[in-house]
């Protein structure tokens, strides 16, 4: 081991030691702070290329319990959390679609309209994610439609996560799958479950916002920046396939060699039907999300779509589950214990004398980034959003303006990090992009999306609720 990689793993635990053993600050209690050395360690050592995240959280639960900061309950709560398992099956279910031949049969549609250049594939992917959102009052839901279609079309493409530079045209289509869904909960009101939370919030603040309230201030910002979201990632992390004019053409052909659908193709197609609609409508029939992933799992398990062997290959389902069960678990338990309201009103109540632009501006980008914190988007609406909004008001922030600032912030915050919000574990388990680009992306995509919703969207939101 070089003396660089030794001195890379030695940082997390000298974090997490410094960090547990300075003072507990005031109106703080010590399981919070110590609870907060391990998680901001555990991430630190994902950020600095320490550990993989299976190993950082590992060796994070281990701690946090042996130490007795929390109970053993507590830090494996998230494996039973109904969130988290949506992502397991959604993602084993994916399989079915690219095993039967359906998802060879859509990839091959949507490159023979939209194959001619891989910004075509990508533009084809955020605007049916744009059209379907609507519908689906679960970010995750959405993801588990959208994921077996991109990956069918990049393997169709012939990307696989396993080539050095093969791999960069699923990993650039992977992530703008990945982002769209934030960005897409942004445009619509019931996109996203976090949505009607933050608006009940709102509405206790003095303004009510109805559907059409929220697509009048959400449509220029949202829609420049999904208009600008492959552009920017191509940008970022250059797919190296450009123009592909013989690929719809080919892709036609190959549709035509296909036949007809076969029996596997059609009871997947019915099944995901089932799902989706169950999805859609889950809230008005009062069908739980993911107990419709569950039987829908169930159905493919039983006409033999999907078997045990199929389910066995799958490592990376695996290795998603327990990471992303100690991280939700953590940072849900950071909340329960005040850490993150802790955090939230100290750094708001220490903007006083600022004039109202510059407080505004400020407590949206702290908003933002604070979100490196958080495994669930619900959790910091919960915890930061009514104090955030109370703080802007309180210095002369417009309500409307503040009010709708935080909202979009809370959806496209989300893809900050590989683990920020649940949905996008679907995309990052692909394999086409290392931690260190999910972080690099994230972080950049979203300072793109912060700069749209600041500079076009709050002067549009300022005009039509005047």
């Amino acid at each position: 081991m070089s003396a660089a990689l030794r001195f890379k793993r030695a940082t997390p635990f000298v974090i997490a030691v410094v960090i547990w053993f300075l003072p507990v600050p005031a109106g703080l209690t010590a399981p919070a702070w110590h609870l907060f050395a391990v998680f901001a360690a555990a991430i630190a050592s994902v950020l600095i290329g320490a550990f993989p995240l299976l190993t950082a959280s590992m060796l994070a639960v281990g701690a946090i319990v042996l130490t007795e900061t929390i109970t053993p309950a507590q830090a494996y709560s998230g494996f039973a959390n109904s969130s988290v398992l949506l992502v397991v099956i959604a993602f084993i279910v994916a399989q079915a679609v690219v095993k039967s031949g359906l998802g060879k049969r859509i990839s091959l549609l949507m490159v023979s309209r939209f194959g001619g250049s891989s910004l075509g594939l990508a533009y084809s992917i955020v605007l049916t994610d744009a059209a379907i959102a609507p519908a689906f009052p679960s970010n995750t839901a959405r993801g588990g439609v959208l994921y077996p279609i991109v990956l069918s079309v990049v393997r169709g493409a012939g990307s696989k996560p396993e080539q050095p530079e093969g791999r960069r045209l699923g990993g650039y289509l992977m992530f703008c799958g990945m982002a769209s869904l934030s960005v897409s909960s942004a445009l619509w009101m019931t996109a996203t479950s976090c949505n009607p939370i933050a608006v009940q919030i709102a509405a206790k603040a003095g303004l009510e916002i109805d559907f059409a309230k929220w697509i009048l201030a959400s449509s220029v910002p949202s829609l420049i920046a999904i208009g600008l979201l492959p552009l920017i990632v191509a940008t970022i992390f250059p797919p190296r396939v450009g123009k592909t004019p013989e690929a719809p053409a080919a892709a036609r052909k190959e549709l035509a060699g296909m036949g007809r659908m076969s029996r596997a193709e059609w009871i997947t197609a019915t099944t995901f039907v089932f799902m989706v609609a169950g999805w859609v409508f889950g809230q008005k029939l009062h069908l739980n999300t993911t107990s419709v992933a569950f039987m829908g799992f169930g159905a493919l398990l039983l006409w033999g779509v999907i078997t045990l062997e199929d389910i066995t290959r799958q490592g990376d389902t695996l290795v998603t589950f327990l990471w992303l069960a100690v991280l939700f678990a953590m940072s849900a338990q950071l909340n329960e214990l005040g850490f993150m309201g802790y955090v939230g009103e100290r750094l708001a109540s220490s903007l006083g004398g600022l004039s109202w632009t510059t407080l505004y501006v400020t407590l949206i980008v702290l908003y933002v980034f604070i979100h490196y914190l958080f495994v669930s988007q619900t959790s910091q609406v919960l915890a930061l959003f009514g104090v955030f909004l109370d703080v802007g008001v309180r210095g002369g922030v417009p309500l409307p303006l503040m009010t709708f600032g935080l909202l979009f912030a809370s959806s496209y915050f989300s893809v900050i990090t590989p683990q920020g919000g649940s949905q996008n574990i679907i995309f990052a388990a692909s394999g086409y992009l290392t931690q260190r680009e999910l972080y690099k992306l994230g972080f950049l995509v979203t300072l793109a999306f912060l700069a749209v919703y600041l500079l076009i969207g709050s002067p549009w939101v300022y005009f039509v609720t005047r």
